[in-house]
């Protein structure tokens, strides 16, 4: 039994990893999926349940930062390009070596500018105002000690790697939180796309030619909305569990991204923008979560205080009445919103190696 699991840890090793040496570098840009400590050194709250375990118990024995147990799908991306893990903007000290790259990530950031949520007197709802637009500002203000020249700027971006996202989810997330269904929803999309292929199209006007824009999650497997949109009606849930509504909307969303980055692509020709389809990247445990070892399900949360999803809002993975399973490994989620570690590596395995990422990144 211990070969079986050594030689298993060996093919999940080598299932993320690449000979391709294709980036030198790799910029991100998102929210807590792939913010790396971001919002944890931006004192955004006093006393962050990310600062501390069971965050980041996995593999690095620590709270990172991170929202999961472990690694992030841009940690590994960075592995399999053989790349440091990104240091978090807000966290870079004078003199700092970061030319293989940046995060600017930050978790509960949106792709809308904060102002809008101000507006729509929905702000306090806000974890951060650190939106996508603030981002790509601290990129412009970075880019100067990066590259001094055109002509460096060029050579250095050819072999950069730009993730925009996944971001996007938390603009929904705030609205959904303070009560406004699933149709309600789709009057956003619009806008909240517009900022992310806006986001895209000045990356590439700084120099940006790889960029990787992800698709929204099927939100409705999430054990966050399995519990906000709880229903009685058995034709409310998929095969798998997940309830069809929140899960079409995810679809919508990354319709509408899809179309709006092949007109971008028509526009910058040069410049090689790759979908990354998170959505059916994820179905796939979902749909079968013993095959993917998954064998504690897919739905419900490792770390959180009870419910039939082991989602409780008022007992959240890391406060008081909450708790984490003891391998988080056998969970596809991790507190009820984010991913366990686990998770994310089938998420890039099937970026890197898989059929999710169009056109493909190797």
């Amino acid at each position: 039994m211990k070969f079986f699991h050594l030689v298993f840890a060996l093919c999940l090793l080598r299932s993320v990893s690449t000979s391709h040496l294709k980036y030198h570098a790799i910029f991100n840009f998102g929210d807590s999926l792939s913010d790396t400590g971001n919002f944890l050194v931006s004192g955004a709250l006093a006393f962050p349940v990310i600062g501390k375990l069971p965050y980041g118990e996995t593999f690095f024995r620590h709270a990172t930062g991170r929202c999961s147990d472990g690694r992030l799908v841009i940690d590994f991306m960075a592995e399999a390009f053989r790349l440091p893990y990104l240091p978090p903007y807000l966290a870079l000290k004078e003199g700092q070596n970061f030319k293989h790259g940046v995060n600017f990530a930050v978790a509960g950031a949106t792709a809308l500018r904060s102002a809008i949520f101000y507006k729509q007197k929905i702000g306090s709802r806000l974890w951060t105002n650190d939106s996508l637009s603030v981002q790509i500002d601290w990129f412009k203000k970075l880019k100067s000690s990066i590259c001094s020249t055109r002509k460096d700027c060029e050579t250095y971006f050819k072999k950069s790697l730009f993730f925009v996202g996944e971001i996007g989810g938390n603009d929904y997330n705030y609205r959904a939180f303070v009560g406004e269904s699933i149709n309600q929803l789709r009057a956003s999309v619009p806008l909240v796309v517009k900022a992310i292929t806006n986001a895209t199209r000045l990356l590439i006007e700084e120099g940006a030619v790889e960029l990787v824009v992800p698709g929204n999650f099927p939100i409705g497997c999430s054990a966050v909305y399995l519990t906000l949109f709880q229903s009685l009606n058995e034709m409310d849930y998929d095969r798998n569990g997940c309830l069809k509504a929140p899960n079409a909307f995810a679809r919508y969303h990354n319709t509408m991204l899809k179309a709006e980055l092949h007109k971008l692509r028509q526009k910058y020709p040069h410049a090689n923008i790759i979908y990354a389809d998170y959505y059916g990247a994820a179905m796939r445990f979902y749909h079968a979560p013993g095959h993917y070892g998954f064998s504690n399900g897919a739905v419900k949360a490792c770390c959180g205080g009870g419910g039939p999803y082991n989602f409780n809002n008022s007992a959240r993975c890391g406060h008081t009445g909450s708790r984490a399973c003891e391998n988080p490994s056998t969970h596809a989620n991790w507190d009820g919103i984010h991913l366990t570690e686990a998770a994310y590596r089938h998420v890039a395995n099937g970026l890197i190696h898989g059929p999710f990422a169009t056109p493909s990144l190797l």
